[in-house]
């Protein structure tokens, strides 16, 4: 495919699913490969492909003589980085920001634990790298240079756990930490406190203190918590009792 077509492809599958996750095409409703094409001036041969990417995050389903069908949000696969970006550009942002949040608590505090008792020589000096990395950006406004750091930080922590599940969740946390700076659910200066705790975490990673490395990187992930309720209220969530 030549540049001009990547472009075309990624314009249409970027438009349709951000239209299926925001729900303006609901489930059920059925998209129609002829319409899509005239839509966006595009060969029907762009829209196979872009229906075939659809249907392998499972937003769709292709049924002869009906068409397109759009699947219920139970049936999506909502690990996808790409489902996850689509997700956070809509209205629903403050409830995925929440719920991947929590998910991010379960699994990143129990990584860091077993990357303390798991990581090699190289991952440490990598890690301490990147909380350097995030301490010397986390003033000015720095976001983008934070964010890498931030992103590469956490997947060092999920592939040196050692847990091959748990790496494979590196890309779903980069899609995290991405979308909430992206779409300003961030202070214009990070945390002072969770960057330190950063630092503190690659300490502990680095000095194989199993029970430190778990406990600071929950601390983070409640902050990252305690930070949503400011930035992004769920005015849907129950109230805490």
């Amino acid at each position: 495919m030549t540049t001009a077509g990547q472009g075309l492809h990624t314009h249409v599958l970027d438009t349709l699913g951000l239209e299926i996750t925001a729900g303006e095409s609901p489930q059920g409703s059925v998209l129609r490969t002829d319409e899509i094409a005239q839509r966006f001036d595009v060969s029907r041969t762009v829209v196979r492909e872009v229906v075939r990417v659809l249907e392998s995050m499972r937003l769709v389903e292709s049924r002869r003589r009906v068409g397109v069908t759009v699947r219920p949000i139970d049936e999506w696969n909502v690990y996808d980085p790409r489902v996850i970006r689509w997700r956070l550009a809509g209205a629903d942002r403050p409830r995925q920001l929440r719920s991947l949040t929590v998910l991010r608590s379960a699994i990143e505090p129990i990584a860091a634990g077993l990357a303390a008792r798991n990581a090699t020589a190289e991952q440490c000096a990598e890690l301490t790298e990147c909380a350097l990395g995030m301490v010397a950006n986390s003033r000015g406004q720095r976001l983008d240079a934070y964010l890498r750091h931030d992103v590469a930080f956490h997947r060092i922590v999920l592939a040196a756990s050692g847990n091959e599940m748990f790496a494979r969740l590196g890309d779903v946390v980069a899609a995290i930490l991405t979308g909430r700076t992206h779409h300003q659910v961030m202070f214009d200066d990070p945390d002072p406190a969770a960057v330190t705790l950063h630092v503190q975490v690659a300490e502990a990673v680095r000095e194989g203190d199993a029970e430190r490395a778990e406990r600071v990187t929950r601390e983070i992930t409640v902050g990252a918590l305690a930070e949503l309720d400011v930035l992004a209220p769920d005015v849907a969530a129950p109230p805490r009792v």
